[in-house]
């Protein structure tokens, strides 16, 4: 009995038209060169293919610690003052353990008082901890808090790179945290070859800091000591500074500042290249609401005394406050057109909230991408027409219906990733060509099966039902185990190995429906046309 396809086969013509506009879109011409551009438009291709920036980077986290215990000094300072405690200074007594805060100088009296203020505000974050004969209290940042300021440290710094990629207009960047290491981040960025220009937008921190200028400018270290007795007070440092726009010369000085910030990066709201009244290039900024008002208060009480712009971990320049400053401000100096862009693009996407050591920095050249697609491609091809050609020969008529299966597969694997944004790389390829293999598999052990049948003394069509039905079991169990595995390749692989994965778990998946669903509609229209006793050609 013939049976009525023509919904099964409108499907799979639907299917084929919307996964065709996947790889295509819509193109804007019937040229080799128009399809070949909208080709390249849907689907992207990685770093290994057309060159660009490989690099891993190390997050500094004791960075974010360093700042979180320094906002959480100042914080301690004014939550004392307004409860009138008595108490001498507010100070983290280790440079090299940033998560220890020590308030000192503290009455008998008040040592309770204190000691109830600081859990009731700061328990979530720290250990608290009295001092038994000095009434002191040290306060230790938390390991359960630390672990998580460094998580999101890491996060936050993706984010940001993320915000300064996207500037340098960069297609289908890799950034994200590399499974290898602890607190590193991966970055791969297709398609430039400026090594240098990438390191400068993402390296460049941006830790733009307002501090308050207790002295200087100095000629050297030892000056700035002797100015304050030969020893520092814990909440002043010393601070390096050159060029006309510190001193009016080349020559290095030094500066002693407050250590605690008035305004960091983060409170930045926006920035932007301009002139200044003068010609000069400078940076107009734009503070936060809440920065702005800390500012507004600072400045108002400090008319007449300097503060120093610091980038960097350099002083770049030193102003006098001639009158309060809420929200809005000039970054003024001798900038380079390059310099003043960069200044105002790292503002405009926040500071990083630590510093970036680069363990790996490479670059991958066109021409090497040029050639792995030109040598990719051709195997693929190669491997398709030699499958195609055997499956003719070996099944004959039934060859013709495995051929035009895994055209279908191609299509909508191509279709998948122009769908779905997924980036082609050098091991997707490789991914394609397995998914081939996979696809011819299926087609052989169906083939295999229907050839037992007929044998058997079956009819056609018993054949070709008995034939698919004995073999979807092992098809299934062998796609979901491989699919499986490339999942577990996606979630713990790097860049390159994701690729393969990617391409792989789609082709798999256009498989299943082009081995079973349509390679069985087309014996089925071969059917029809069979005359009664008459057998297919396999």
């Amino acid at each position: 009995m013939k049976k009525n396809l023509k919904n099964k086969v409108a499907l799979i013509s639907a299917v084929l038209v919307v996964f065709l506009y996947g790889i295509l879109g819509v193109p804007s011409g019937v040229t080799g060169k128009a399809l070949l551009k909208a080709v390249s438009n849907r689907i992207h291709l990685g770093l290994d293919l057309q060159g660009g920036v490989h690099l891993i980077l190390q997050v500094q986290v004791s960075d974010a610690v360093n700042d979180e215990t320094n906002n959480s000094v100042q914080a301690i300072q004014e939550d004392l003052k307004k409860a009138n405690i008595t108490f001498t200074q507010v100070y983290k007594p280790n440079p090299n353990k940033p998560e220890l805060i020590r308030v000192e100088g503290l009455t008998t009296a008040s040592s309770n008082a204190a000691h109830s203020l600081l859990d009731s505000k700061y328990s979530n974050e720290y250990d608290l901890s009295s001092g038994s004969t000095d009434n002191t209290i040290t306060l230790t940042m938390k390991p359960l808090f630390e672990a998580d300021l460094e998580k999101r440290t890491v996060q936050q710094a993706i984010e940001t790179i993320r915000d300064r990629v996207d500037s340098l207009g960069v297609s289908e960047p890799v950034i994200q945290e590399y499974g290898l290491g602890a607190n590193q981040i991966l970055v791969e960025l297709p398609g430039i070859s400026d090594l240098d220009q990438v390191k400068t937008a993402i390296q460049s921190t941006a830790r733009l800091e307002i501090h308050a200028v207790v002295g200087g400018p100095f000629p050297d270290e030892q000056a700035a000591l002797a100015s304050v007795g030969g020893a520092l007070p814990p909440d002043e440092v010393m601070v390096h500074g050159s060029g006309g726009l510190v001193t009016g010369s080349d020559a290095d000085s030094v500066y002693i500042l407050q250590r605690y910030s008035i305004v960091a990066g983060s409170d930045f709201r926006s920035a932007d290249p301009g002139v200044d009244e003068n010609g000069r290039r400078d940076v107009r900024f734009t503070l936060t609401n809440e920065a702005g008002d800390k500012f507004w208060d600072y400045t108002s009480a400090n008319v007449g005394h300097s503060m120093a712009v610091v980038l960097g971990g350099r002083v770049r320049e030193v102003a006098n406050i001639k009158e309060p400053i809420r929200d809005s401000g000039e970054i003024e100096g001798d900038f380079s057109p390059d310099e003043v862009m960069i200044l105002s693009k790292m503002l405009r996407t926040g500071a990083l909230p630590a510093t970036l050591n680069y363990l790996q920095a490479t670059t991958v050249g066109a021409t090497l991408g040029t050639d792995s697609i030109r040598e990719g491609v051709t195997a693929a091809i190669v491997g398709v027409l030699l499958v195609w050609a055997f499956m003719l020969v070996y099944y004959r008529g039934a060859g013709i219906n495995a051929d035009l299966a895994l055209f279908l597969n191609l299509v909508i694997l191509l279709g998948f990733m122009g769908f779905s944004g997924a980036t082609l790389t050098l091991p997707g390829i490789a991914g394609v060509i397995l998914t081939i293999g996979m696809g011819v598999d299926s087609n052989v052990l169906i083939f295999e099966r229907i050839r037992e049948e007929i044998r058997a003394g079956k009819a056609a069509s018993a054949a070709v039902d008995q034939g698919f039905a004995h073999a979807w079991v092992t098809i299934l169990d062998t796609h979901v185990t491989t699919i499986v595995s490339a999942a577990i390749l996606f979630m713990f692989g790097t860049g390159p190995v994701k690729g393969f994965a990617t391409t792989l778990t789609f082709g798999l998946a256009a498989n299943l429906f082009t081995a079973v669903y349509v390679s069985r509609v087309i014996f089925e229209m071969h059917l029809n046309k069979l005359k009664p006793g008459e057998m297919v050609s396999i």
